[in-house]
């Protein structure tokens, strides 16, 4: 059986300690913590935000240590430093006019070519690699995939707040992202050569420089040999990031061995996904999905149970079945954006929803000595 690895990037909040707003501190952060996490700490075109990304884990388990580890470091790091870390695909009220862009060649670019839609991006999302046998491969399983993005999506949806308002969305990441070009539940792909002729033709024209550009939900990577993952935001619970991680690796996995038996799954067009990509945004796990086969509403935890029951036969050979099952969890519970409305709801005020944010992010992390 091909080794499905699993490396998973996260992007944290960084949170004045007083006014519970972003801060432009990532360089104390990285200054910080670069003794132990100087590896796993990276900048991003906000300098309220910072990414924390594992190395190559080989299996869900290593992947949720490493993840813990990490976490746990930051979080001390940023307490060392009078700040705190929080996950969530958005910030409750800060205001991206009033966030410092970090000063580099690649960022400098975007923003030039960009603007404001660049600038405006003020957003915390979770991208996850799950290692594949080729690219050719990975282009087939990206067709099939994009079928299940919007329930993976929905139990990732974890931003209802922007600049101060209730958007009536229960993942608002996603509708600020999409005024980036590029972006958004890619097209089929026929083969191989026929993705690779487009990125061709979008580099030869000088659309853009490189792959990376490409910004879809999910994407065949162009320099490591994994498919990416892009859809999410970022949860709040290190358990939420190691189910949705958990879920991707069986569902790519169980793509592959379909393919291995030579059984094709069907494909819709991106126009009908779009339609329940919108639909998990707007309502998260409170969805109604289409079934395309039926042709009806289906509610989401009905879709949930099918997707599992899909899985089933891959979850014990990748030993992740506990991690997978987390997702009823989610349900019971609620995603981070169905808990951060209810504090909200209860209190009447975003800083107390700041609050709810930063103490799931260190929920289940060690560190007594650190008081919020």
């Amino acid at each position: 059986m091909h080794q499905f690895t699993i490396g998973i990037e996260e992007e944290y909040q960084i949170i004045d300690v007083e006014s519970r707003d972003l801060i432009s501190h990532v360089s104390k952060i990285i200054e910080g913590g670069k003794a132990v996490l100087s590896e796993n700490l990276k900048h991003e075109m906000h300098e309220s935000m910072i990414e924390m990304e594992t190395g190559i884990c080989q299996n869900i388990q290593e992947a949720k240590a490493e993840l813990t580890n990490l976490r746990r470091h930051l979080i001390k790091t940023a307490h060392e430093q009078g700040l705190r870390v929080s996950g969530g695909g958005t910030h409750p009220f800060s205001n991206w006019e009033h966030n410092t862009i970090t000063n580099g060649e690649r960022y400098n670019k975007i923003v030039d070519d960009m603007g404001d839609v660049a600038r405006g991006n003020l957003i915390f999302g979770l991208h996850v690699h799950i290692g594949i046998p080729n690219r050719e491969e990975g282009v087939r399983i990206q067709n099939v995939m994009r079928y299940f993005l919007p329930h993976v999506y929905a139990l990732s949806t974890n931003s209802p707040f922007w600049i101060g308002r209730n958007t009536g969305f229960k993942s608002y990441r996603q509708e600020i992202f999409v005024k980036f070009p590029r972006t958004g539940i890619p097209s089929f792909f026929n083969s191989l050569a026929e993705f690779d002729s487009y990125v061709d033709l979008l580099v030869k024209t000088g659309t853009i420089d490189n792959a990376k550009k490409i910004w879809w939900d999910l994407r065949v990577h162009p320099f490591y040999p994994t498919i990416e993952f892009r859809i999410c935001d970022m949860p709040l619970r290190i358990d939420e990031t190691v189910c949705l991680a958990a879920i991707m690796q069986a569902l790519v996995a169980k793509i592959y061995k379909l393919h291995q038996q030579n059984l094709s799954f069907r494909s819709y067009r991106r126009l009908l996904l779009n339609e329940n990509k919108w639909r998990a945004s707007k309502s998260g796990i409170d969805a109604h999905l289409i079934d395309f086969g039926k042709e009806e509403s289906v509610p989401y935890p009905d879709l949930l149970k099918e997707l599992l029951e899909f899985i089933d036969d891959v979850v014990d050979d990748l030993g992740c079945r506990k991690e997978v099952e987390y997702a009823w969890t989610i349900l019971e519970n609620g995603t981070g954006a169905d808990r951060q409305l209810k504090v909200f709801h209860e209190t009447g005020d975003l800083t107390k929803v700041v609050d709810y944010m930063i103490s799931e992010t260190e929920y289940g992390i060690t560190h007594s000595e650190m008081a919020l």
